[in-house]
């Protein structure tokens, strides 16, 4: 993976004054994306991971419901580029995992190396088992009930 951070075509942090902003957030998030991409969703339960994610499979044209697959680990999700080509995005969330062997063992491997994006929610253990090389996006609460502050951090793409 390079060690170029990637400049972003918006303004960051960006603030999210609903769950239709942050899946639009994700959605231009989306556009820039490559293939084989990792990012990392960093945040306290509620903050906008999962509305995120619905983004960016919206933006790919994924038809099926969009969850957070907390008891499932992973969940796959088929799509298609802007010109028209296949696009698995694997989401995870890895809050009920422990340590490093646990991620070993759900094999993340096979995802993280086949053709494919990754988003993945709770993502500490990745970003350890990876060295620190993937995307980094923040949420955070705001000000108000509905506000969420989402940071985005440069990216790495391999």
């Amino acid at each position: 993976m390079s060690s170029e951070g990637k400049i972003f075509p918006f303004s960051n942090p960006q603030v999210s004054l609903s769950q239709d902003d942050t899946i639009s957030i994700g959605k231009k998030f989306a556009a820039d994306l490559e293939m084989n991409s990792i990012t990392g969703l960093f945040g306290n339960l509620g903050s906008g991971k999962t509305q995120f994610v619905k983004g960016v499979c919206e933006f790919f044209g994924v038809k099926s419901g969009v969850s957070s697959p907390t008891f499932t680990i992973v969940n796959e999700y088929a799509g298609f580029d802007s010109s028209g080509n296949p696009v698995v995005i694997n989401h995870f969330d890895l809050y009920r995992l422990k340590n490093l062997i646990e991620l070993k063992e759900i094999g993340i491997e096979s995802y993280i190396r086949k053709n494919s994006i990754c988003l993945i929610e709770w993502a500490q253990l990745a970003d350890e088992y990876l060295s620190g090389q993937l995307n980094k996006i923040n949420f955070e609460f705001g000000a108000d009930k509905n506000e969420r502050i989402i940071s985005f951090f440069p990216w790495f793409n391999s």
